[in-house]
């Protein structure tokens, strides 16, 4: 199976399992959690855009997000190592959120990859509607609440294409909304 085939399923049954969670109830549905997210800049952390719940599946991890005032279009989403939104200092300049570190590799993968590859921490990119609002479920089928407690959930500027080319970690760029999980 190609890799884009495996991302194709995966984005179906990520579909399946948002219509089916909300017109019956789930019970494999394990523990949950909301975490609230927030704009983040070089100066710190910003106003609360909203939330996002996680819950536990036994397809994996579920994310719903609810949250509002961001651009529109395709974002990089993923978990990443620190429980901390602050800016951090690199190269003599403040970045925001960069005391998250970088993604969630446990496992040492050694590139950037898709939900079902690379880094436990990449997550499918979330699409953001034309008046700003990002209200959708995804699916991260090899993660638990569990292996994420205490971590940063981050949205870049950019959107993500899974790939170390032709710019690192999928091309997501600036970091611009962060929450602690």
């Amino acid at each position: 199976m190609t890799p884009l085939f495996k991302l194709g399923a995966l984005c179906a049954f990520t579909a399946l399992i948002g219509v089916g969670c909300t017109t019956t109830p789930d019970p494999m549905i394990g523990a949950s959690k909301n975490v609230a997210v927030n704009a983040v800049s070089a100066q710190g952390i910003g106003a609360q855009l909203g939330e996002v719940q996680l819950t536990d599946s036994a397809a994996g991890l579920v994310i719903r997000t609810n949250l509002t005032q961001l651009p529109p279009g395709p974002h990089g989403f993923h978990i990443h190592e620190n429980g901390s939104c602050a800016p951090a200092e690199k190269d003599g300049k403040m970045q925001a959120a960069l005391a998250a570190g970088g993604h969630f590799n446990p496992n040492q993968a050694p590139n950037h990859g898709n939900p079902l590859s690379g880094h436990l921490g990449d997550l499918p990119v979330l699409n953001v509607a034309a008046n700003g609002t990002a209200r959708v479920t995804l699916l991260a089928p090899r993660l638990k609440l569990q292996d994420v407690q205490g971590l940063a959930l981050m949205i870049h500027a950019g959107g993500d294409n899974y790939a170390d080319t032709p710019k690192p970690l999928g091309g997501g760029g600036d970091r611009i909304a962060c929450g602690v999980i």
